[in-house]
This record gives C-alpha cells, sequence and structure tokens, in this order.
C-alpha cells in the first residue's frame, strides 16, 4: 500500500512513517523540507500519484487568528483537491477531542474549519480526534510561567503519549474509512495543573504551580471538561504518565 504523511517529518508524523514502513508499505514523508508543500501546491501531485491513502499531520506554523485559518483552509483545499484527482481512496486527520467546544480559540476554529472541508470533500475519510500529547507538558508550563510561577487552569486533563497517537493513526490508515469521527486519549484523568505539578517535580523543576479556575487555554476560556472526552467511547491510550516520564528521563 501507497501511504503519503502530510507533516512526515514533525512529532507524530515521524513515528507513524517508522511504523508503517515496517510493516511493509511505501511511506512517503511530506513536509516543505522533502519538496512537498500542501500551501503552495509543489509536489503534491506527484506525490500522490498511485497513492492509497493520505494522512494528514499538518499543522501551522503561527497561532495567530488569521494566519492559522488561512493555513488550514489553503492546505485543506489543495490537499484534498489534488487527492480527488489522484483518486486516493482514504483520507485520515489528526484533529483534537473537544475542538467544536472551543470555537472562542482561533486555533480550534481553524481546525473545525479542516474538519468540515474533509467532511464535504467526497473523500472517504477518518478524523481522529485525540487529547493534548504528554510531551506538550513542558511548553504548557513555559507559556503560564511568570517568575517562578507556573499560572496554569485546573480544567480536566487527559493526555496522552505520541507514541500512542501515533499507533492509533497507523491503524486507521490501514483500516476501512470510518466515515465518521473517532477520540482517543491517554489512560489517566486529573487536572491540568496536576499534570503540570506532577511534570515539574519529577524533572527537578524548581518553579510551583498556582492552579485557577479561569479555564484557560492557549488565549480563550474554555468548558472545564472541554479537553476530555465526553463518555467513555474514546480509545485509551496505553501509555501512562508514568511509563512516558521513564522513557523520557532514560532519554534525556
Amino acid at each position: 500500500m501507497k501511504i503519503v504523511v502530510i507533516g512526515g517529518t514533525g512529532l507524530i508524523g515521524t513515528r507513524v512513517v517508522n511504523q508503517l514502513r515496517q510493516q511493509g508499505h511505501e511511506v512517503i514523508a511530506a513536509s516543505p523540507n522533502t519538496g512537498i508543500n500542501t500551501i503552495t501546491g509543489e509536489g503534491l501531485a506527484d506525490a500522490l500519484r498511485n497513492t492509497d491513502v493520505v494522512i494528514d499531520l499538518s499543522n501551522s506554523p503561527s497561532f495567530e487568528e488569521k494566519a492559522v485559518m488561512e493555513f488550514f483552509q489553503t492546505s485543506g483545499l489543495n490537499l484534498l483537491g489534488a487527492e480527488i484527482n489522484a483518486g486516493v481512496k482514504h483520507h485520515v486527520a489528526l484533529s483534537i477531542v473537544g475542538v467544536d467546544l472551543m470555537q472562542n480559540v482561533a486555533y480550534m476554529r481553524a481546525k473545525k474549519v479542516q474538519e468540515d472541508l474533509i467532511k464535504r470533500s467526497g473523500v472517504p475519510y477518518t478524523i481522529i480526534r485525540s487529547t493534548q500529547f504528554l510531551e506538550f507538558l513542558g511548553g504548557l508550563a513555559n507559556q503560564a510561567t511568570e517568575g517562578n510561577v507556573v499560572n496554569v487552569s485546573d480544567v480536566q486533563f487527559q493526555p496522552i503519549a505520541a507514541d500512542d497517537v501515533a499507533a492509533f493513526v497507523a491503524e486507521a490508515a490501514l483500516a476501512m474509512p470510518a466515515s465518521s469521527t473517532i477520540e482517543i486519549a491517554g489512560p489517566e484523568r486529573s487536572t491540568l495543573a496536576d499534570f503540570i505539578t506532577r511534570y515539574l517535580k519529577d524533572t527537578k523543576d524548581p518553579r510551583t504551580v498556582a492552579p485557577n479556575n479561569y479555564n484557560q487555554y492557549y488565549g480563550g476560556t474554555i468548558p472545564p471538561a472541554a479537553l476530555v472526552p465526553a463518555g467513555n467511547q474514546a480509545k485509551p491510550g496505553a501509555v501512562s504518565y508514568e511509563k512516558w516520564l521513564r522513557a523520557l528521563t532514560q532519554t534525556a
């Protein structure tokens, strides 16, 4: 099977590409650095020739409101148009749990537009909505730091390891199109403040966490449970926080 992974050199993309190649599939890791650009269209037609599945893991280089919307609109339209021309049989896209509940956040509005473009395109699809990644904990702490204090919301949080995300994406790519949205999540739920407190302590970071109930996330106010799946329909990952941390410290 020939599979093109848009964003194939990123955090999730490199893992997906490696997994699929190990299973014997022909996989193209597509990114501007490899000459395949979904914004300009460069290299798309050639890359998608005789392709069975496209996995879209692309991400905007900017979270600014206008820039992120233009990115996902332009990238989505160019990619889906090229897929239709090439006769691609399955489009797999990675999105975010709760995206429709966080529409006052610019990035989430853009991701919802991306989802809607996929659904209207006519290309058979599977949309995977994931909770936030364990790999984001350090960055979330940094962007909320003032002096030596991390001011962070106590919204519900159920982070998933990048390895688990990649495994779910690869599995979906090899399955029949779901023509619907599926959700994936980490195996443990607590609050964002609690996870960041644990992370700072376990990495011997001297900063302290000041939890608040402002429900702020990337510049917008969100419902307290927007970042976790509703009900129990989400597929759970296998990598716990402790297992992820052990692997992180062993490679540090």
